[in-house]
């Protein structure tokens, strides 16, 4: 599995409304989309959620590499850049994904961290794997994801989430305007 994400700073008196019509009409289209667990359009509203500045982002966990470069070749992308511009679009290697009890994701949580480097990687990943099972085992869970960047050995920790972020939380919070879910459902869940 690849999590790609990708961000669009917005100016500062960029219509908001704008974005959230923008969810509300292109989210639905990618509903059914093979090989796609999910896509989630995000924002990051100035004021809210300790957001300095407004942006739009999209997250994507895809099945494997050759749906990520389908969605690179097949025009799909190209709707952002005409809109948008190109974005540099950050990847990871899923480690692992698991879906959660919630239903409703309306607000994701991505929090990096680096992988020291005298860490024994086993562990570490073992130690994330383990992290994220019980991240995506509380009530407000809808999914937990946990990635690495081989070349800047980081993690990302991606959870979605009913419940607003708590204060003070690690990590960057977005609201979620939709989540695509076409394949969510095959992740593994608690009775896994």
């Amino acid at each position: 599995m690849i999590v790609a994400h990708y961000l669009h700073r917005l100016p500062a008196n960029y219509d908001i409304g704008l974005i959230r019509e923008r969810a509300a009409a292109r989210g639905s289209l990618w509903n059914d989309t093979p090989r796609l667990f999910f896509k989630a359009f995000l924002l990051r509203e100035k004021g809210r959620y300790g957001a300095i500045a407004s942006s739009y982002s999209s997250l994507y966990l895809w099945q494997d590499a050759d749906a990520f470069a389908a969605f690179l070749m097949d025009g799909r992308y190209r709707v952002v850049t005409d809109s948008f511009g190109r974005a540099d679009i950050e990847t990871r290697f899923v480690l692992e994904a698991r879906k959660g009890p919630g239903q409703e994701a309306r607000f994701a949580l991505l929090e990096e961290a680096e992988i020291p480097v005298d860490a024994d990687l086993t562990a570490a990943f073992a130690s994330e794997i383990d992290r994220n099972r019980s991240r995506a085992g509380a009530a407000d869970v809808v999914a937990a994801v946990i990635g690495v960047d081989p070349r800047r050995w980081r993690v990302i920790r991606i959870v979605l989430s009913e419940a607003a972020p708590i204060e003070g939380t690690p990590g960057v919070a977005y609201q979620i305007l939709h989540l695509a879910r076409p394949l969510l459902h095959l992740l593994p869940g608690d009775s896994c």
